[in-house]
C-alpha cells in the first residue's frame, strides 16, 4: 500500500491572523476599483452596470449602465474618468473575461497602470467596490423599476451625486468623498 504523495505547499493570501494580504489605498488616485453589477429592466432584459470607485477617496467615479458591455465598453468608460481625475497608479478587479481580456490589459500598460486581479472566488479582496455595489442594490436597484437602461443611467446619476456630494462616510470621518462645500475649521 502507497501513500498520496504531500501536496505542494502554496503561498497563503493570509496573515497568520487571518487578515488577507492585498495592497492597501494610501492617497487618491493610488487605487481605482471596478465591477460588474448585474440587474434587469421591467421587460425583464438584462442589463449591466461598471462601477469604478477611488478606494482612498471612497468617491464612485461612475456607474456606467448598459445591456452588454465588454472591454471596450470599460475602456470607452474609463477614457473620460482618466482626462478628468487623472490616473490611477491600480486598478483593482476579478477575473472576470471582459476584466482579463487582452485588449483592456495591453491598454492599460501603454498607459502604465498596474493591474491587480482578486484571487479568484474572494469578492472580499474588492471590498471597497463590493460594499459600494451592495449599497447601490439595496437603495436603488431594489427600489426602482427601469423601463430603459436610459432611465436606470439619470436615476443612478442622481443617487451618485448624493452619494458623493451629501451622504456622510463613516470611514471619512462622517464626511462625503467630495463635499459640496469645503469645511473650515471654526467657520
Amino acid at each position: 500500500m502507497q501513500l498520496p504523495h504531500r501536496h505542494k505547499r502554496r503561498k497563503r493570501l493570509y496573515h497568520k491572523d487571518s487578515s488577507v494580504i492585498r495592497l492597501r489605498p494610501t492617497h487618491p488616485n493610488h487605487i481605482w476599483s471596478i465591477d460588474f453589477v448585474h440587474d434587469k429592466l421591467s421587460n425583464g432584459r438584462s442589463y449591466k452596470m461598471l462601477t469604478v470607485l477611488d478606494e482612498y477617496a471612497r468617491q464612485a467615479l461612475c456607474v456606467e449602465v448598459r445591456h452588454r458591455m465588454g472591454s471596450a465598453d470599460i475602456l470607452e468608460a474609463l477614457y473620460p474618468l482618466l482626462l478628468q481625475h487623472g490616473k490611477p497608479e491600480y486598478i483593482r478587479s476579478d477575473n472576470g473575461p471582459e476584466f482579463i481580456a487582452a485588449p483592456l490589459q495591453e491598454w492599460l500598460t501603454r498607459v502604465e497602470i498596474k493591474p491587480i486581479q482578486i484571487y479568484p472566488g474572494s469578492p472580499w479582496e474588492n471590498g471597497y467596490n463590493e460594499r459600494f455595489n451592495g449599497t447601490l442594490r439595496k437603495e436603488i436597484l431594489n427600489v426602482e423599476w427601469f423601463a430603459t437602461t436610459q432611465q436606470a443611467q439619470i436615476i443612478i446619476n442622481q443617487w451618485l451625486k448624493q452619494y458623493n456630494n451629501i451622504r456622510p462616510h463613516q470611514a471619512l470621518g462622517m464626511r462625503p468623498p467630495v463635499p459640496e462645500t469645503i469645511h473650515r475649521g471654526g467657520q
